[in-house]
Protein backbone atom coordinates (compact mmCIF):
# COMPACT_ATOMS: atom_id res chain seq x y z
CA UNK A 1 0.00 0.00 0.00
CA UNK A 2 2.04 3.03 0.69
CA UNK A 3 5.12 3.76 2.63
CA UNK A 4 8.32 1.82 3.10
CA UNK A 5 7.56 -0.07 6.31
CA UNK A 6 9.98 -2.53 7.92
CA UNK A 7 9.10 -2.07 11.64
CA UNK A 8 6.67 -6.33 4.19
CA UNK A 9 4.16 -13.56 -17.46
CA UNK A 10 0.71 -12.76 -17.83
CA UNK A 11 -1.53 -14.99 -19.97
CA UNK A 12 -4.25 -12.38 -19.68
CA UNK A 13 -4.80 -11.92 -23.40
CA UNK A 14 -5.70 -15.59 -23.78
CA UNK A 15 -7.41 -16.17 -20.44
CA UNK A 16 -9.15 -12.92 -19.55
CA UNK A 17 -12.49 -13.81 -21.09
CA UNK A 18 -12.45 -17.33 -19.65
CA UNK A 19 -11.34 -16.20 -16.18
CA UNK A 20 -14.01 -13.53 -15.95
CA UNK A 21 -16.68 -15.90 -17.26
CA UNK A 22 -15.72 -18.64 -14.80
CA UNK A 23 -15.76 -16.37 -11.76
CA UNK A 24 -19.04 -14.81 -12.85
CA UNK A 25 -20.77 -18.14 -13.46
CA UNK A 26 -19.51 -19.69 -10.21
CA UNK A 27 -20.83 -16.72 -8.25
CA UNK A 28 -24.16 -16.95 -10.04
CA UNK A 29 -24.41 -20.65 -9.27
CA UNK A 30 -23.93 -20.08 -5.53
CA UNK A 31 -27.09 -20.37 -3.43
CA UNK A 32 -28.64 -16.97 -2.77
CA UNK A 33 -28.27 -17.42 0.98
CA UNK A 34 -24.53 -17.88 0.56
CA UNK A 35 -23.83 -15.43 -2.25
CA UNK A 36 -20.38 -13.92 -1.89
CA UNK A 37 -19.41 -10.31 -2.49
CA UNK A 38 -17.90 -9.66 -5.93
CA UNK A 39 -14.63 -7.77 -5.50
CA UNK A 40 -11.93 -6.15 -7.59
CA UNK A 41 -8.78 -5.53 -5.54
CA UNK A 42 -6.43 -2.74 -6.70
CA UNK A 43 -3.10 -2.86 -4.90
CA UNK A 44 0.31 -1.24 -5.18
CA UNK A 45 1.88 -4.59 -4.38
CA UNK A 46 5.52 -5.12 -5.41
CA UNK A 47 8.19 -7.77 -5.28
CA UNK A 48 10.50 -7.28 -3.52
CA UNK A 49 8.08 -5.45 -1.25
CA UNK A 50 7.83 -1.72 -0.82
CA UNK A 51 5.40 -2.27 2.05
CA UNK A 52 5.05 -5.91 3.17
CA UNK A 53 1.58 -5.07 4.40
CA UNK A 54 0.41 -5.38 0.80
CA UNK A 55 1.59 -9.01 0.62
CA UNK A 56 -0.06 -9.68 3.96
CA UNK A 57 -3.30 -7.91 3.06
CA UNK A 58 -3.88 -9.78 -0.21
CA UNK A 59 -4.27 -13.03 1.73
CA UNK A 60 -7.62 -11.76 3.03
CA UNK A 61 -8.91 -11.24 -0.51
CA UNK A 62 -8.32 -14.93 -1.25
CA UNK A 63 -9.12 -16.47 2.12
CA UNK A 64 -12.22 -14.70 3.44
CA UNK A 65 -15.15 -16.96 2.53
CA UNK A 66 -17.44 -13.97 1.94
CA UNK A 67 -15.22 -12.56 -0.82
CA UNK A 68 -15.58 -13.56 -4.48
CA UNK A 69 -12.33 -12.12 -5.82
CA UNK A 70 -12.89 -11.38 -9.52
CA UNK A 71 -9.64 -9.57 -10.35
CA UNK A 72 -6.42 -8.20 -8.90
CA UNK A 73 -5.11 -4.99 -10.44
CA UNK A 74 -1.44 -4.26 -9.79
CA UNK A 75 -0.72 -0.55 -9.42
CA UNK A 76 3.03 0.10 -9.69
CA UNK A 77 4.56 3.57 -9.91
CA UNK A 78 7.59 3.99 -12.16
CA UNK A 79 9.78 5.72 -9.57
CA UNK A 80 9.49 2.84 -7.10
CA UNK A 81 10.85 0.34 -9.57
CA UNK A 82 14.30 1.87 -9.06
CA UNK A 83 16.97 0.66 -6.64
CA UNK A 84 16.59 3.89 -4.66
CA UNK A 85 13.30 5.71 -5.04
CA UNK A 86 12.43 9.26 -4.01
CA UNK A 87 8.78 9.71 -3.07
CA UNK A 88 6.69 12.80 -3.75
CA UNK A 89 7.16 13.85 -0.12
CA UNK A 90 10.93 13.82 -0.58
CA UNK A 91 11.58 10.65 1.41
CA UNK A 92 13.99 8.06 0.01
CA UNK A 93 13.15 4.37 -0.18
CA UNK A 94 15.69 1.62 -0.74
CA UNK A 95 15.15 -2.10 -1.10
CA UNK A 96 14.84 -1.99 -4.88
CA UNK A 97 14.91 -2.55 -7.69
CA UNK A 98 11.40 -3.96 -7.59
CA UNK A 99 8.50 -4.56 -9.92
CA UNK A 100 4.74 -5.10 -9.82
CA UNK A 101 3.75 -7.98 -7.54
CA UNK A 102 3.09 -10.60 -10.19
CA UNK A 103 4.87 -13.24 -8.12
CA UNK A 104 2.74 -12.84 -4.97
CA UNK A 105 -0.47 -12.97 -7.03
CA UNK A 106 0.64 -16.15 -8.79
CA UNK A 107 1.65 -17.65 -5.45
CA UNK A 108 -1.77 -17.00 -3.91
CA UNK A 109 -3.54 -18.38 -6.98
CA UNK A 110 -1.39 -21.48 -6.52
CA UNK A 111 -1.96 -21.78 -2.76
CA UNK A 112 -5.73 -21.31 -2.97
CA UNK A 113 -6.10 -23.26 -6.23
CA UNK A 114 -7.61 -20.28 -7.99
CA UNK A 115 -7.27 -18.64 -11.37
CA UNK A 116 -8.04 -15.05 -10.40
CA UNK A 117 -7.46 -12.76 -13.36
CA UNK A 118 -4.86 -10.04 -12.91
CA UNK A 119 -3.58 -7.04 -14.80
CA UNK A 120 -1.11 -4.18 -14.50
CA UNK A 121 -1.99 -0.49 -14.65
CA UNK A 122 -0.04 2.52 -15.97
CA UNK A 123 3.31 3.20 -14.32
CA UNK A 124 3.05 6.99 -14.70
CA UNK A 125 0.64 9.42 -13.07
CA UNK A 126 -2.30 10.77 -15.02
CA UNK A 127 -1.61 14.04 -16.83
CA UNK A 128 -4.92 15.56 -15.71
CA UNK A 129 -8.14 14.35 -14.05
CA UNK A 130 -9.75 13.52 -17.42
CA UNK A 131 -6.80 11.45 -18.68
CA UNK A 132 -7.82 8.04 -20.08
CA UNK A 133 -4.17 6.85 -20.16
CA UNK A 134 -4.60 5.86 -23.80
CA UNK A 135 -0.96 6.68 -24.50
CA UNK A 136 0.35 4.21 -21.91
CA UNK A 137 2.20 1.18 -23.36
CA UNK A 138 -0.06 -1.73 -24.27
CA UNK A 139 1.30 -3.85 -21.41
CA UNK A 140 0.24 -1.16 -18.94
CA UNK A 141 -3.26 -0.96 -20.42
CA UNK A 142 -4.37 -4.40 -19.28
CA UNK A 143 -5.22 -3.33 -15.74
CA UNK A 144 -7.62 -0.70 -17.03
CA UNK A 145 -9.09 -3.14 -19.53
CA UNK A 146 -9.48 -5.84 -16.90
CA UNK A 147 -11.51 -3.55 -14.64
CA UNK A 148 -13.85 -2.75 -17.53
CA UNK A 149 -14.11 -6.36 -18.73
CA UNK A 150 -14.76 -7.65 -15.20
CA UNK A 151 -17.55 -5.13 -14.66
CA UNK A 152 -19.15 -5.91 -18.03
CA UNK A 153 -19.08 -9.65 -17.35
CA UNK A 154 -20.45 -9.46 -13.82
CA UNK A 155 -24.18 -10.20 -13.41
CA UNK A 156 -24.16 -8.22 -10.15
CA UNK A 157 -22.66 -4.98 -8.95
CA UNK A 158 -19.05 -5.14 -7.83
CA UNK A 159 -17.19 -3.71 -4.84
CA UNK A 160 -13.82 -2.16 -5.72
CA UNK A 161 -11.10 -1.81 -3.09
CA UNK A 162 -8.28 0.60 -3.89
CA UNK A 163 -5.02 0.39 -1.95
CA UNK A 164 -2.66 2.66 -3.85
CA UNK A 165 -2.71 5.50 -6.35
CA UNK A 166 -6.22 4.88 -7.81
CA UNK A 167 -4.91 5.86 -11.26
CA UNK A 168 -6.03 2.65 -12.99
CA UNK A 169 -9.53 3.04 -11.55
CA UNK A 170 -9.71 6.73 -12.51
CA UNK A 171 -8.60 5.92 -16.07
CA UNK A 172 -11.23 3.18 -16.30
CA UNK A 173 -13.89 5.64 -15.17
CA UNK A 174 -12.74 8.20 -17.73
CA UNK A 175 -13.07 5.59 -20.49
CA UNK A 176 -16.54 4.35 -19.55
CA UNK A 177 -18.22 6.36 -16.79
CA UNK A 178 -21.65 4.88 -17.53
CA UNK A 179 -20.37 1.35 -16.96
CA UNK A 180 -18.92 2.22 -13.56
CA UNK A 181 -22.07 4.05 -12.55
CA UNK A 182 -24.09 0.97 -13.51
CA UNK A 183 -21.88 -1.85 -12.19
CA UNK A 184 -19.95 -0.49 -9.17
CA UNK A 185 -21.67 -1.10 -5.86
CA UNK A 186 -19.12 0.97 -3.98
CA UNK A 187 -15.49 2.04 -4.20
CA UNK A 188 -13.57 1.59 -0.96
CA UNK A 189 -10.76 4.13 -1.20
CA UNK A 190 -7.83 3.69 1.17
CA UNK A 191 -6.20 7.08 0.78
CA UNK A 192 -5.85 10.54 2.17
CA UNK A 193 -5.77 12.16 5.56
CA UNK A 194 -8.31 13.48 8.01
CA UNK A 195 -6.50 16.82 7.87
CA UNK A 196 -5.17 19.05 5.08
CA UNK A 197 -2.06 19.51 7.23
CA UNK A 198 -0.79 16.12 5.99
CA UNK A 199 -0.74 15.04 2.34
CA UNK A 200 -0.90 11.27 2.40
CA UNK A 201 1.17 8.81 0.35
CA UNK A 202 -1.56 7.37 -1.89
CA UNK A 203 -2.80 10.84 -2.79
CA UNK A 204 0.73 11.95 -3.68
CA UNK A 205 1.19 8.93 -5.95
CA UNK A 206 -1.42 10.37 -8.32
CA UNK A 207 -3.19 13.58 -7.31
CA UNK A 208 -5.22 13.72 -10.53
CA UNK A 209 -6.64 10.23 -9.93
CA UNK A 210 -7.92 11.23 -6.49
CA UNK A 211 -9.40 14.45 -7.87
CA UNK A 212 -11.14 12.51 -10.66
CA UNK A 213 -12.79 10.07 -8.26
CA UNK A 214 -13.75 12.59 -5.59
CA UNK A 215 -15.37 14.85 -8.19
CA UNK A 216 -17.39 11.99 -9.61
CA UNK A 217 -20.88 10.83 -8.69
CA UNK A 218 -19.65 7.29 -7.95
CA UNK A 219 -20.47 5.75 -4.56
CA UNK A 220 -17.22 6.09 -2.62
CA UNK A 221 -16.33 5.16 0.94
CA UNK A 222 -13.17 6.93 2.10
CA UNK A 223 -10.86 5.29 4.60
CA UNK A 224 -8.20 7.89 5.44
CA UNK A 225 -4.77 6.44 6.12
CA UNK A 226 -3.30 9.42 7.98
CA UNK A 227 -4.12 12.32 10.25
CA UNK A 228 -2.53 15.72 10.78
CA UNK A 229 0.15 13.83 12.72
CA UNK A 230 1.13 11.75 9.68
CA UNK A 231 0.64 8.24 8.36
CA UNK A 232 1.51 6.56 11.67
CA UNK A 233 -0.91 8.46 13.89
CA UNK A 234 -4.46 7.90 15.05
CA UNK A 235 -7.91 9.41 15.20
CA UNK A 236 -11.49 8.17 14.99
CA UNK A 237 -11.70 8.34 11.20
CA UNK A 238 -8.37 6.92 10.00
CA UNK A 239 -7.51 3.24 9.67
CA UNK A 240 -3.92 2.97 10.91
CA UNK A 241 -3.03 0.55 13.67
CA UNK A 242 0.12 -1.29 14.66
CA UNK A 243 0.99 -4.89 15.50
CA UNK A 244 3.84 -4.95 18.03
CA UNK A 245 5.25 -8.12 16.45
CA UNK A 246 4.47 -10.92 14.00
CA UNK A 247 4.78 -13.88 16.35
CA UNK A 248 1.38 -15.12 15.23
CA UNK A 249 2.92 -16.16 11.89
CA UNK A 250 4.09 -19.26 13.78
CA UNK A 251 0.39 -20.25 14.08
CA UNK A 252 -0.50 -19.92 10.38
CA UNK A 253 -1.07 -22.56 7.76
CA UNK A 254 2.47 -23.70 6.78
CA UNK A 255 1.85 -22.67 3.18
CA UNK A 256 0.98 -19.13 4.24
CA UNK A 257 4.07 -19.10 6.43
CA UNK A 258 6.17 -19.85 3.36
CA UNK A 259 4.37 -17.25 1.27
CA UNK A 260 5.03 -14.58 3.88
CA UNK A 261 8.61 -15.71 4.38
CA UNK A 262 9.21 -15.40 0.62
CA UNK A 263 7.95 -11.80 0.84
CA UNK A 264 9.54 -10.69 4.10
CA UNK A 265 12.91 -12.25 3.24
CA UNK A 266 12.85 -10.58 -0.20
CA UNK A 267 13.52 -13.93 -1.81
CA UNK A 268 14.95 -13.99 -5.33
CA UNK A 269 14.26 -17.69 -5.90
CA UNK A 270 13.10 -18.19 -9.47
CA UNK A 271 11.09 -21.29 -8.47
CA UNK A 272 8.61 -19.09 -6.62
CA UNK A 273 5.87 -21.75 -6.62
CA UNK A 274 8.08 -24.68 -5.67
CA UNK A 275 9.45 -22.51 -2.86
CA UNK A 276 6.03 -22.69 -1.22
CA UNK A 277 6.22 -26.48 -1.13
CA UNK A 278 9.61 -26.45 0.58
CA UNK A 279 10.36 -26.20 4.28
CA UNK A 280 11.61 -22.91 5.68
CA UNK A 281 15.31 -22.46 6.46
CA UNK A 282 16.29 -22.55 10.11
CA UNK A 283 15.95 -19.18 11.82
CA UNK A 284 13.29 -17.80 9.46
CA UNK A 285 10.72 -17.17 12.20
CA UNK A 286 13.38 -15.67 14.45
CA UNK A 287 14.16 -13.10 11.76
CA UNK A 288 10.58 -12.29 10.75
CA UNK A 289 8.44 -12.58 13.85
CA UNK A 290 10.02 -9.90 16.10
CA UNK A 291 9.19 -7.15 13.58
CA UNK A 292 6.58 -4.50 14.23
CA UNK A 293 3.98 -4.29 11.49
CA UNK A 294 1.98 -1.23 10.39
CA UNK A 295 -1.55 -1.87 9.09
CA UNK A 296 -4.04 0.31 7.18
CA UNK A 297 -6.20 -2.21 5.34
CA UNK A 298 -8.18 -4.18 7.93
CA UNK A 299 -11.17 -1.85 8.19
CA UNK A 300 -11.94 -2.23 4.48
CA UNK A 301 -12.01 -6.03 4.59
CA UNK A 302 -14.23 -6.06 7.69
CA UNK A 303 -16.68 -3.71 5.97
CA UNK A 304 -16.74 -5.41 2.57
CA UNK A 305 -17.00 -8.92 4.01
CA UNK A 306 -19.84 -7.85 6.30
CA UNK A 307 -18.00 -9.17 9.33
CA UNK A 308 -18.07 -7.70 12.83
CA UNK A 309 -15.28 -6.85 15.26
CA UNK A 310 -16.54 -8.11 18.63
CA UNK A 311 -15.52 -8.41 22.25
CA UNK A 312 -17.12 -11.36 24.00
CA UNK A 313 -18.16 -11.70 27.61
CA UNK A 314 -14.72 -12.99 28.62
CA UNK A 315 -12.91 -10.08 26.97
CA UNK A 316 -11.72 -11.98 23.88
CA UNK A 317 -11.77 -10.10 20.56
CA UNK A 318 -12.67 -11.73 17.25
CA UNK A 319 -13.61 -10.79 13.67
CA UNK A 320 -16.71 -12.88 12.98
CA UNK A 321 -19.56 -13.31 10.52
CA UNK A 322 -22.86 -11.71 11.61
CA UNK A 323 -24.38 -15.09 12.39
CA UNK A 324 -21.50 -15.82 14.76
CA UNK A 325 -22.11 -12.79 17.00
CA UNK A 326 -23.10 -14.14 20.40
CA UNK A 327 -25.77 -12.74 22.70
CA UNK A 328 -23.09 -11.59 25.14
CA UNK A 329 -20.82 -10.06 22.50
CA UNK A 330 -20.30 -6.33 22.13
CA UNK A 331 -19.89 -5.22 18.53
CA UNK A 332 -17.15 -2.60 18.31
CA UNK A 333 -17.49 0.39 16.03
CA UNK A 334 -16.41 -0.17 12.43
CA UNK A 335 -18.81 1.81 10.29
CA UNK A 336 -19.32 4.15 7.35
CA UNK A 337 -21.02 7.50 7.93
CA UNK A 338 -22.56 9.61 5.14
CA UNK A 339 -20.58 12.74 4.38
CA UNK A 340 -19.93 15.45 1.86
CA UNK A 341 -16.49 15.85 0.31
CA UNK A 342 -14.63 18.85 -1.07
CA UNK A 343 -11.42 18.12 -2.97
CA UNK A 344 -8.75 20.61 -4.00
CA UNK A 345 -6.87 20.48 -7.29
CA UNK A 346 -3.84 19.05 -5.47
CA UNK A 347 -5.82 16.05 -4.16
CA UNK A 348 -6.21 17.27 -0.61
CA UNK A 349 -9.78 16.91 0.60
CA UNK A 350 -12.04 17.68 3.51
CA UNK A 351 -15.23 15.94 4.60
CA UNK A 352 -18.24 16.85 6.68
CA UNK A 353 -20.77 14.46 8.16
CA UNK A 354 -24.27 14.87 6.83
CA UNK A 355 -27.75 13.46 7.43
CA UNK A 356 -28.64 13.96 3.78
CA UNK A 357 -28.27 11.33 1.10
CA UNK A 358 -24.74 11.34 -0.32
CA UNK A 359 -22.61 9.22 -2.62
CA UNK A 360 -19.76 9.63 -0.15
CA UNK A 361 -19.17 8.04 3.23
CA UNK A 362 -16.30 8.23 5.69
CA UNK A 363 -14.88 5.50 7.87
CA UNK A 364 -15.46 5.75 11.63
CA UNK A 365 -13.99 3.51 14.32
CA UNK A 366 -14.79 5.47 17.47
CA UNK A 367 -12.17 4.94 20.16
CA UNK A 368 -8.97 4.16 18.25
CA UNK A 369 -7.26 2.77 21.34
CA UNK A 370 -10.02 0.20 21.79
CA UNK A 371 -9.95 -0.50 18.05
CA UNK A 372 -6.21 -1.16 17.99
CA UNK A 373 -6.29 -3.32 21.12
CA UNK A 374 -9.10 -5.42 19.63
CA UNK A 375 -7.43 -5.85 16.24
CA UNK A 376 -4.13 -6.89 17.80
CA UNK A 377 -5.92 -9.96 19.10
CA UNK A 378 -8.62 -10.50 16.47
CA UNK A 379 -6.66 -10.23 13.23
CA UNK A 380 -4.01 -12.84 14.12
CA UNK A 381 -6.79 -15.23 15.14
CA UNK A 382 -8.59 -14.64 11.84
CA UNK A 383 -5.44 -15.27 9.80
CA UNK A 384 -4.68 -18.40 11.83
CA UNK A 385 -8.08 -19.75 10.74
CA UNK A 386 -7.29 -19.41 7.01
CA UNK A 387 -6.55 -22.63 5.15
CA UNK A 388 -5.07 -23.02 1.71
CA UNK A 389 -6.58 -25.55 -0.70
CA UNK A 390 -3.22 -27.02 -1.61
CA UNK A 391 -1.84 -29.51 0.89
CA UNK A 392 1.20 -28.39 2.89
Amino acid sequence: MKRSVDIGLTRRAALLGAAVAVTASSASAAPAAHRRVAVIDITDLYHPYQDPGDNFDLIAAYALPEIDLRAVILDPTEGFRAELATAADGSEHGGGPRDAGIIPVMQLNYLFDRNVAWGIGPFLALKNPADKALDAPAFQQNGIELILETLRASPERVQILSFGSARTLAAAYNRDPALLRDKVERIHLSAGSTSLEFMEWNVLLDRHAIVRLLRSELPIAIYPCGTKGGAFSYDEHNTFWRLPDLQFIRRLDPLLQRYLAYAFERSNRSDFLHALDSGLPAGTFDRICPREHAVWETALWIEVSGRRLVRNATGVHRIVAPGEVGSGDRVLTNELLPCTVTVRDDGGFTFALTERESNFSIYHRGDWRENEAALREALPTLYASFRCRTKA
